[in-house]
């Protein structure tokens, strides 16, 4: 299942552990019990677990993504990675998260944006609105200009043997790069949450909102549950 975002990113669902009934019969195992079935009694379990913040059995639910995205993106997506870290309080984590590497792999991609928006009056750090007409032409001739030079000394640095751990310092974070993130059920949705809204940067919105579709798809009533609980549908 692999979607595309932005001009040359896209996520791809690699692999998942467990199906809706597995957050059921987590939750059950306290009494001993374990169905073969989901039936409207367990969609009553899931809704109460979900609205009442009882999370751990939504942890037993884990997603495997490879995803491809501008610098500047993952920069803002390893937050949620971190945090995931710090609030912890057990030694087995609940997701993992694996780059590729510029001193391996010769960078080939930049994020191109289709419009330059404008800086919001009201926010610092959101857009609102875009360029005129004359300025999107200035804009783009400007970064045209800039990635031919990018490319160019990159790719000069790359033949004449520097180090590629190296040349990438030249590099600007609308760079393309790869990672695979594995993660509970409960991380991909507080990821989510917070990035699909709009007050995030329009990018990984768009991110986030592919990651809801591809969740649908593989937890299909549970990520229902989770969205109506949360006021998302």
């Amino acid at each position: 299942m692999k979607i595309q975002v932005l001009d040359k990113g896209f996520i791809e669902v690699i692999d998942s552990l467990g199906n809706d009934l597995t957050v059921v019969n987590s939750a059950r195992v306290s009494f001993g019990k374990r169905k073969e079935t989901f039936d409207k009694s367990y969609e009553r379990l899931v809704r109460y677990l979900a609205k009442y913040k009882h999370y751990s059995p939504f942890r037993h639910l884990q997603v495997q993504f490879h995803i491809k995205a501008p610098e500047f993106v993952m920069r803002q997506w390893y937050k949620h990675v971190v945090g995931i870290e710090t609030t912890s309080n057990s030694s087995t984590k609940d997701h993992a998260w694996n780059e590729i590497s510029g001193r391996y792999v010769p960078v080939s991609d930049y994020y191109e944006p289709s419009v330059w928006r404008k800086q919001s009056d009201d926010n610092k750090q959101a857009s609102e609105g875009v360029l005129d007409d004359l300025q999107q032409k200035r804009m783009n001739d400007a970064y045209n200009d800039l990635m031919r030079k990018v490319r160019m000394t990159y790719d000069k640095m790359v033949k004449a043997g520097m180090a590629k751990e190296q040349a990438r310092i030249i590099l600007p974070l609308n760079q393309y790069t790869e990672v695979y993130w594995t993660a509970s059920f409960q991380a991909v949705m507080n990821f989510i949450e917070l990035r699909n809204e709009k007050t995030s940067q329009i990018e990984i919105q768009e991110y986030a909102k592919v990651m809801l579709e591809q969740m649908k798809e593989v937890f299909p009533k549970t990520t229902k549950i989770w969205s109506e609980v949360n006021g998302w549908l």
